[in-house]
């Protein structure tokens, strides 16, 4: 069964309204490929910190997995009764114990109708997986987009950018607002199963 990631989220920038006004006349023109960002307020946030460390993806991610494991579980099962369903009819067609050749292929038919079964229940499972992963990110997105929205109308940011892996090769730690993120996303989080309820799931 395919393995599904949980792709880094892509972070919707959150831009103030630019100054569109004609250039005067004695503006000097800028360099080719350089922009003017001077007196622009600009952060970023750290995807793996957010996703490791955000409840709400902590909480969807072992949803996700344990799905994943059952279906994985469930697979491994059939593929196994269907291989000793093979290996059981093989031995039989070579020691002639079929009664008829109808018999034989009878039960072959039956054996061919089982690999399409589990053909189709892995595609299933696959898209029913495939389907909650573009929800847990539809969420998440929506979960951040909704929270970046209220926490910048104080914070005033021209730029919010997303730091995944290399996509920025340096920046100073100071326009780090990652932890403020995450503190606020946890606290306005409220999960459908509180915490005293999974220990007990636990026990």
């Amino acid at each position: 069964m395919k393995k599904y990631f949980f792709g880094a989220l892509a972070f919707a920038a959150v831009m103030a309204s630019c100054n569109n006004a004609s250039p005067k006349m004695d503006d000097k023109p800028q360099a080719a490929g350089a922009e003017n960002v001077s007196g622009m307020k600009i952060a970023y946030v750290e995807v793996d910190s957010l996703m490791t460390q955000y409840d709400f993806a902590k909480d969807y991610s072992l949803t996700l997995q344990k799905k994943s494991n059952n279906a994985r579980n469930t697979l491994t099962q059939k593929t196994n009764e269907l291989q000793a369903a093979v290996s059981n009819f093989q031995q039989k067609l070579q020691s002639n114990g079929f009664q008829s050749r109808e018999q034989a292929q009878n039960v072959q038919a039956g054996i061919e109708r089982r690999q399409r079964d589990l053909q189709e229940l892995q595609a299933r499972l696959e898209s029913e997986l495939a389907s909650e992963t573009q929800k847990f990110n539809e969420a998440l997105r929506d979960s951040l987009n909704s929270f970046l929205t209220s926490y910048n109308k104080d914070k005033k940011y021209d730029l919010i950018l997303s730091k995944a892996g290399d996509n920025i090769l340096l920046a100073d730690t100071r326009y780090n607002i990652t932890k403020d993120i995450v503190n606020g996303l946890n606290k306005r989080y409220k999960p459908a199963v509180k915490k005293e309820d999974k220990k007990a799931e636990k026990k």
